[in-house]
């Protein structure tokens, strides 16, 4: 230790604390952005919007990041964290933008709260606020159910943002173009590991079929359209999820053709009129809230 500072660390900061993340805050994810909402979209539904892909988002990063440290080997442990840092940079644009265009979304907190608004819909909403789809919320079985999840849910969300990259809200187009070169990776990643289990030793290839057939019926709440889906699509700014099963179903079923896995026949769930888009979540769901919302709840007022 040097006589000139008395931590190891006070020499590392040089005067200019603005490179490190102790104390200083962080920029608005949509700062120099034009958040008009376009003529003809409804303020509150373009942000209900932007809650449903946004916390499909959230919940599988959080989901994708509980495989830290137990994934196979060190290049997919890295992968899966890759993977849930991209999606949560798409929660933290989405739910921002759902902040900006109705601001009421947003839970109220003490004045003066140092919590962004995307922060605290992340961290301050109740489980039957929350509008993601089931299928990101069900815990990984193991390896296989996080492979098939990914799969399932990537390959929506791609035709999705491929097509929401001509929305008329200008955040939203933005968000799609960065997302869907994101995605086409998770789905790149995912559809190689589904062939390498469903080709590799009977186990692997039992694991991946099980897990196939618990989480297919779960995949058609993406493409079931919601009231507010179909009307922000009638405006120019959103997608009907409908129209998107012929390009998803194409890419899943050049997936089971090459790894010669059969189409599930599975039926829909007993309670397949719940849906996640409408607050009706899991009981897993609320320990997954539970773990992540813990610390800031604890310490709504602290600044990280």
């Amino acid at each position: 230790m040097s006589d000139d500072h008395d931590s190891v660390f006070d020499g590392l900061i040089g005067g200019d604390s603005s490179q490190w993340a102790f104390g200083t805050g962080f920029e608005d994810p949509l700062a120099g952005v034009d958040t008009t909402v376009p003529g003809g979209v409804d303020r509150a539904e373009l942000a209900a919007y932007c809650l449903m892909l946004g916390d499909d988002a959230l919940i599988m990063s959080q989901r994708l990041s509980e495989w830290c440290s137990r994934a196979p080997d060190l290049e997919e442990d890295i992968a899966l964290a890759n993977t849930a840092l991209d999606l949560l940079g798409q929660a933290r644009l989405l739910l921002a933008r759902a902040a900006a265009a109705d601001p009421g979304v947003v839970p109220a907190l003490p004045e003066g709260s140092p919590v962004p608004a995307e922060d605290a819909l992340a961290f301050f909403r109740d489980a039957g606020r929350f509008c993601n789809v089931r299928l990101a919320e069900v815990p990984d079985g193991d390896f296989a159910y996080a492979v098939v999840r990914l799969l399932l849910f990537s390959v929506v969300r791609l035709a999705l943002f491929e097509r929401l990259r001509a929305s008329s809200d200008g955040v939203l187009a933005a968000v799609a173009d960065k997302g869907a070169k994101e995605v086409a990776y998770h789905r790149d990643w995912s559809g190689r590991w589904f062939l390498t289990l469903a080709k590799g030793t009977e186990e692997s290839r039992r694991r991946l079929v099980t897990a196939l057939g618990d989480l297919w019926p779960l995949r058609e709440e993406l493409l079931r359209p919601h009231p507010v889906e179909l009307s922000l699509a009638r405006a120019g700014a959103g997608v009907d999820p409908a129209s998107l099963r012929d390009q998803a179903d194409a890419v899943l079923d050049q997936v089971l053709a090459v790894s010669g896995v059969d189409r599930p026949d599975s039926a829909p769930p007993a309670d397949a009129e719940r849906a996640g888009r409408d607050g009706a979540h899991t009981e897993d769901f609320d320990r997954l809230l539970a773990e992540m919302q813990v610390v800031a709840r604890a310490h709504p007022d602290g600044r990280w």
